[in-house]
This record gives C-alpha cells, structure tokens and sequence, in this order.
C-alpha cells in the first residue's frame, strides 16, 4: 500500500531518513544515540514524543528512530519507514530477557530469528505459520562485526511476546532454545519480509528470567553503548 509523506505517525518529508535506519524501543535511547554517536544529527521527527534523528556516523548517513513498545507500535512505524521513506535497513537495538542459563546480563543476542505467540501473521492470510528471520545481509555483517569489536554475543532465536505480565510459562519456549524474551522483532522481520526489505535485531540482555538479575531503567536507556557502537559499525557497511 502506498503512503504519502508526512505519513499519520511521521512528520518527516521523504529523503529526511538515511537508506539505514537504528530503532530503539525508547525516545530517549534514540535520542542518547543522536546526540552521543551521530555527527551532526538532526530531528526529523517528533510525532507522540517518537523521537527521529538523521545525521552521519564515520561519515556515513545514518538514522535512529525510537519504536515504541510491542509488536504493533513497530509494526507501524516499521512500516511507514520502509514504505513511505525508502529506508531499506532497519535495525533494532533493544533490550531483552535471558533464558538461558549460559546468557549473561548485558551481553549480546543477535535475533536470527523470532517466535511469536502474536497474530501479527494472520493478515498474510497464509495456510501455514510463517518463520519470522532476519535478513542475512545484516545478521552476516553483524557476526563479522561483533568478532572484529571482540563483544559477548550470541545469535539464535529470540521470542517476541504480546505480553510483559503474562500468565504463560516462559520456560517452555527455553527448553526449545529461545535465547531470550522480547516484544517487537517478529512484526519487524515480517514487515521487512512481506516489503523486500531487511532487518535485524540486536538486544542487550537487560533481565535474566533463570537468575532473576535485572538492570535499572536508567541502565537500559543511556548504558548499553557496545549494542549501540556495533549496530552503527554494521550499519555503515551495508
């Protein structure tokens, strides 16, 4: 479906977005990354307080845009992004939830893919269950990029959940391999998918569901700069 720019959630004009484009969950993790890795950065948008800023990064043209909490605030903003703003590269930089034991807190989990126990799918009208993955361009720059910095990371799938507080037990998806819980990266991998785009998502593991450890909001919002630092260096080789 074709959008008009400004589009209902985004007030910038086309050609305001960098062909790539980082997404936090949170406004002022976007901002944080603007104003402490981007040269020059510009604010493009500021719709609902969903901060957008363009500038460059080793003197590459790179964007961040904050993308709300769950799979259908993502789902739009994704959305309107790669069809309204030609931006051909979305990558999530968020936090998640540990479960697995051999995960520590803040280190690395790189999506390369993303259960759901979402209805996001439905719309495709498929016979089937679709397997949200990432695109391997970004997940292959990623890996070599995270070996290059020496980073803790790990790469697998993640789960993403429609709910926070839920009664479901998150242990069964462990025993399956689910590196670790979060809410927005299945919209995003389909989104990219159904569009011909490419995503990715990195998370820093915030919380750990088996030791119960946890990081503060403020930790969450301003600290996890190694996730920040290797998602710019892989966006600037694609």
């Amino acid at each position: 479906m074709a959008i008009n720019t400004p589009t209902p959630h985004i007030s910038a004009q086309r050609g305001d977005f960098a062909k790539t484009v980082l997404m936090p969950g949170d406004p002022l993790r976007a901002k944080f990354i603007a104003e402490n890795f981007l040269e020059n950065p510009r604010l493009v948008n500021n719709v609902r307080g969903i901060q957008g800023y363009t500038g460059t990064y080793k003197g590459v043209p790179v964007s961040v845009m904050a993308s709300g909490m769950g799979m259908p605030s993502i789902g739009i903003y994704s959305y309107e992004l790669f069809s309204a703003y030609d931006v051909e590269n979305i990558i999530r930089v968020g936090s998640a939830g540990a479960m697995q034991s051999s995960i520590k807190i803040r280190d690395i989990v790189i999506g390369m893919g993303a259960c759901t126990n979402s209805n996001y799918a439905i719309q495709y009208g498929l016979s089937g269950t679709f397997a949200p993955i990432a695109s391997y361009k970004i997940l292959e720059a990623c890996v070599n990029t995270a070996k290059e910095m020496g980073v803790s990371y790990h790469v697998g799938n993640l789960l993403s959940s429609d709910t926070f507080y839920s009664d479901d037990n998150s242990s069964d998806w462990g025993k399956m391999g689910v590196m670790a819980v979060e809410m927005e990266s299945a919209a995003l991998y389909m989104n990219a998918s159904r569009l011909g785009k490419n995503a990715l998502a990195i998370c820093t593991i915030s919380d750990h569901l088996i030791t119960k450890e946890e990081t503060t909001s403020d930790e969450r919002q301003s600290s996890f700069t190694e996730m920040m630092i290797l998602a710019l260096e892989t966006a600037i080789k694609l």
